[in-house]
């Protein structure tokens, strides 16, 4: 299957395996893509989540985490094929599919969706979001990490060097449909109907020319400092003129 193709599913992950001998993903060619057990995303899942979705949920590595931390029904939706089997082997329920109105997942019945560097990945990242209204219980949350495409590696690589170059896997995977940064996300739920209950930097970089570099200028780029943000967020009471909650 092609890129073409993909994105001809509305706003399916772009995921989606193409190649014929089952190994790796169709757009990186690394079988590592989906392996990532994302264990600094747990603690973002409330423990009071009976039923949790994880959309994208490779090899079933983060969901095998909340299954032992608070012993919740775990389901997944996955395009890659071999990873879906894998993922089948340790989940409720794992679906072979892109995530959409065609899945076959039940309608009020999570407590908890979790996107963990996904969105990025979708056509139409908004209508995913409205989807998730009809999934998830009433007072159901999102999940989700974004990657920030301001972090320090790409303002060296885009700003510095003038380049830009697609890679494997990080901020500037291949595969990215949509770029975010922290003053981008807020207003990206906000648009989808959502309010956002918290957003935190997560994976910080460390090195010396960050530091060096956000001594002078920390009062505006201490967002610099963070590969992703992890956001919890829910379904605004007024579907249009969502509520928009203080994240200091």
């Amino acid at each position: 299957m092609n890129l073409r193709s993909q994105s001809d599913r509305m706003w399916g992950i772009m995921r989606k395996e193409s190649d014929v001998n089952g190994k790796g993903d169709g757009l990186t060619g690394n079988e590592h893509y989906y392996d990532h057990g994302r264990p600094e995303m747990l603690e973002f899942v409330p423990a009071r989540c009976v039923r949790v979705l994880d959309v994208g949920c490779g090899n079933g590595k983060f969901g095998r985490a909340i299954i032992d931390k608070y012993g919740a029904e775990v389901w997944g939706i996955e395009p890659n094929a071999p990873a879906a089997e894998k993922a089948g082997m340790i989940l409720r329920s794992v679906l072979n599919e892109s995530f959409d109105e065609e899945a076959q997942l039940p309608r009020g019945y999570f407590d908890c969706v979790v996107f963990n560097d996904v969105l990025e990945h979708m056509t139409d990242p908004w209508r995913a979001l409205s989807f998730c209204r009809k999934i998830m219980r009433k007072n159901g949350i999102v999940v989700a990490s974004i990657p920030n495409f301001r972090c320090w590696p790409n303002v060296l690589e885009v700003f510095y060097r003038g380049e830009w170059t697609y890679k494997d896997e990080g901020t500037l995977d291949r595969g990215h449909l949509r770029f975010y940064t922290y003053h981008s996300i807020r207003p990206f739920f906000l648009d989808a109907g959502y309010e956002v209950v918290s957003m935190r930097g997560i994976n910080p970089v460390t090195g010396w020319k960050f530091r060096t570099f956000n001594a002078f200028f920390s009062h505006w780029t201490w967002d610099m400092r963070y590969m992703q943000f992890a956001v919890v967020a829910r379904p605004s009471v007024y579907l249009g003129v969502p509520k928009q909650l203080s994240l200091q």
